[in-house]
């Protein structure tokens, strides 16, 4: 792959100071090696069944490397099992750790995630929960919008404001994707403000893009979870439909992904971003599309942590260069 050529306007010189990041074309990651024909691009399959609080409140441990559990790929396993309870199969085998379940295995785009009436569902290592009935997502997205600020799906709804939906351009050239709203988000009723928000702004500017022109910024949970803590597997799994429909509608040339546990999510693994950033994996949407998604840190890391402003950086040039304006 040829290196990311971005050229910096004094304008863009501006943005970057604001950042923190003090040289404005920093030398590309390290090649790797051209992958085999077994090992690929990293393909996530998309279906519809799968920014800041759980990455605010989480450990500053993103660059060390270490694989820490985000509770996404129980997430998964719970739905999985949800399926195999509706179609009158044993549930899968688990042993010690639950496995990673395929995101292709999720209910399809415009299908219901509960057909049947609620239905328990064994939460790994907890107490069964109650999988709330839902009928067919909308197919556009003003329908879709109206279903997510009226979701009742997960005891979130309980506890919020509002929800929050996403915003930005439609169709969009880049989508955005945090991990669940803030404080502020919840009251505002819109994805990254405050601090955090203002970062993701300035970042974005600096690659001439920003939200409602070609980006739209949305997150993988719609609603704020309770004192900023991380969303828990049936949360995740009541509402990550939601973000697989709004992909399949706003067909994005790029994805950039904000947070370890939007990243597991999406991506359907445990690693740091550590080992997840810097190179480009491949969101294949219901369509057989490949979409080039790259991963790299919260904001809210970024300003506890700003010796990692260099790095993200480099991730945001790496993102442009996939998806080239025309």
């Amino acid at each position: 792959m040829s290196e990311p050529q971005v050229s910096v306007s004094s304008m863009q010189r501006l943005w970057l100071k604001e950042m923190g990041v003090g040289r404005w074309l920093l030398p590309e990651p390290p090649r790797r090696p051209a992958p085999s024909a077994d090992a690929g691009v990293q393909v996530a399959t998309a279906a519809a069944a799968p920014s800041g609080p759980a990455e605010a409140r989480r450990p500053a441990d993103d660059a060390s490397g270490q694989v820490r559990r985000s509770g996404a790929g129980d997430a998964l396993a719970l739905l999985a099992a949800g399926r195999d309870r509706q179609a009158g199969r044993p549930a899968a085998a688990r042993p010690g750790a639950p496995a990673a379940v395929s995101l292709a295995q999720a209910p399809q785009a415009g299908q219901s995630v509960a057909q049947a009436p609620a239905q328990r569902v064994d939460q790994p290592g907890g107490e069964p929960v109650v999988m709330a009935e839902r009928g067919p997502l909308a197919q556009d997205m003003e329908g879709l919008r109206e279903q997510v600020l009226a979701c009742t799906a997960c005891d979130l709804c309980k506890t919020r404001r509002q929800a929050v939906f996403g915003d930005g351009a439609f169709p969009a050239r880049w989508m955005v994707i945090g991990e669940a709203p803030g404080e502020q988000e919840d009251r505002q009723g819109s994805p990254f403000v405050g601090r955090a928000g203002q970062l993701l702004d300035s970042m974005l500017a600096a690659v001439d893009l920003q939200r409602g022109r070609e980006v739209f910024i949305a997150n993988v949970i719609k609603c704020r979870p309770p004192a900023n803590r991380n969303p828990r597997p049936e949360e995740i799994a009541a509402c990550s439909p939601y973000l697989m429909k709004q992909i399949e509608l706003i067909k994005p040339e790029g994805i950039l992904v904000l947070g370890r546990f939007a990243a597991h999510t999406l991506l359907q693994t445990e690693a740091s971003i550590g080992n997840l950033r810097g190179r480009v994996h491949a969101w294949r949407d219901g369509s057989g599309r490949d979409i080039p998604l790259v991963v790299s840190y919260h904001p809210a890391y970024l300003l506890r942590s700003p010796h990692a402003k260099a790095a993200a950086w480099q991730d945001l040039r790496l993102a442009v260069a996939q998806a080239p304006q025309g």
